[in-house]
């Protein structure tokens, strides 16, 4: 936004102003002004020229020090020393000497001596300098005296995204959005900076449907930006349109944007939310075997549960196996007894409630449902010794105690019924 301007084009402007000339106006910017401005002589003209040839070669430092001769020989012409500063604050800018540049700028308007074309196209510049230096009020001020006073023509986008910036800073946000929609509607290109500050904008009221117009629109011009869609599933949910929410980010994860943690993780999430358990596992299971989440006891206990909720039961199993290697307690372990002890798989389901037994950390009540099913898987395995012992062991617990008896009265009742 904050271009260098053309020496060029203000000192033409200055110059081409013919001598005697007068300039008085009355308009609806209650500015009257009453100028006649002078014609240079020749060899100031010639002067002046040179320091242009200057500028046009870079040559700033050696511009800047000819200008501050000449305004030192300067005396009462007014005219003369505004056009002086004029140039000498363009040279400034080029130089990155704003605060010299705002100085001089404001001494070429406060002399009032140039045409008002000139006068008034210093307005903008001064802006963007108050601009720079956080002095937004006043910013504003000289902006709006520019808007009235220049000509259809100069006014561009870039100028409402000046004013829209200028209003961002005082936080007045429906002024923001729209200075920025103005220049968007002025524009065959607008730029993804203005719809970003439009969006903030946006933010900043807690205008979440307008946000998500304003993404939307971002989205047809830069589809591929992975935070657009995010935050527009963001939106949708916040508005509790989960289903949309969910659909912009399925769109994302087909165009492959998704590949941070952060993404993985809210989009399993929705699919959960949505009570799509096979699609929240999918995703999960995608991003643990790509190494874009972290492979850990919680993620896969979170894959686990999402594979167990669909009733995928042999993905299940992987997952509580992998988040089991990552406990310090047996928690994980036990979960992959009930499954396979549902599954009748009686080997493999004492091996797990062993290494659930093994690592412990369980409050009593599991310890006791672990012991009455490993009881389970050695009696389904013709262990009846092992069993028993397991049962005796799971009856000192309290909640397991009444099970463990039942089951011994089984056992029990087995072995009368098979005969010594």
């Amino acid at each position: 936004m904050m271009k260098k301007p053309l020496l060029t084009v203000v000192l033409t402007l200055s110059f081409l102003v013919p001598a005697g000339a007068a300039v008085a106006q009355s308009d609806p910017c209650n500015i009257d002004r009453d100028v006649k401005p002078k014609a240079l002589d020749e060899p100031t003209w010639k002067r002046l020229n040179s320091v242009y040839e200057e500028v046009g070669e870079e040559n700033y430092q050696q511009a800047k020090e000819e200008l501050e001769v000449m305004l030192r020989r300067v005396r009462k012409d007014e005219y003369l020393e505004a056009v002086l500063q004029q140039a000498l604050a363009q040279v400034q800018w080029a130089l990155e000497d704003y605060d010299s540049a705002l100085s001089s700028f404001e001494r070429a308007v406060e002399l009032d001596a140039l045409p008002n074309e000139t006068h008034f196209s210093l307005m903008y510049q001064i802006a963007q300098l108050y601009y720079m230096k956080a002095r937004y009020r006043d910013a504003l001020g000289r902006l709006d005296i520019w808007f009235c006073k220049a000509p259809a023509e100069r006014i561009k986008p870039d100028s409402y995204v000046l004013k829209g910036s200028i209003h961002a800073q005082l936080k007045e946000w429906d002024e923001t959005i729209a200075a920025i929609d103005t220049a968007i509607g002025m524009s065959d290109d607008p730029k993804e900076n203005w719809y970003q500050l439009k969006l903030a904008a946006n933010f900043e009221q807690d205008d979440y449907p307008a946000a998500a117009v304003t993404l939307d629109e971002i989205l047809k011009r830069w589809n591929d930006k992975k935070t657009y869609w995010v935050q527009l599933s963001n939106v949708w949910f916040k508005l509790k349109e989960d289903e949309k929410a969910l659909s912009v980010m399925v769109l994302a994860h087909r165009k492959g944007l998704l590949d941070s943690q952060g993404d993985y993780l809210y989009l399993s999430n929705l699919y959960s939310f949505r009570d799509v358990p096979l699609k929240a596992g999918t995703v999960l299971q995608e991003g643990l075997d790509k190494g874009i989440v972290e492979s850990n006891e919680k993620h896969w206990t979170m894959t686990g549960d999402a594979w167990y909720a669909a009733e995928e039961l042999e993905n299940a199993l992987v997952a509580f196996e992998r988040a089991g290697q990552a406990a310090e307690d047996g928690e994980m372990d036990l979960r992959r007894g009930y499954i396979l002890i549902d599954l009748e798989r009686w080997e493999t389901a004492r091996d797990a409630l062993n290494a659930a037994l093994q690592k412990g950390g369980m409050n009593e009540r599991k310890t006791g449902e672990a012991l009455l099913m490993r009881g389970m898987a050695e009696f389904n395995m013709g262990n009846l010794d092992l069993a028993d012992a397991t049962w005796v062991e799971a009856a000192r617990y309290t909640q397991a105690r009444k099970a463990a008896q039942q089951w011994r009265n089984h056992l029990r009742e087995e072995r009368a019924r098979k005969g010594p």
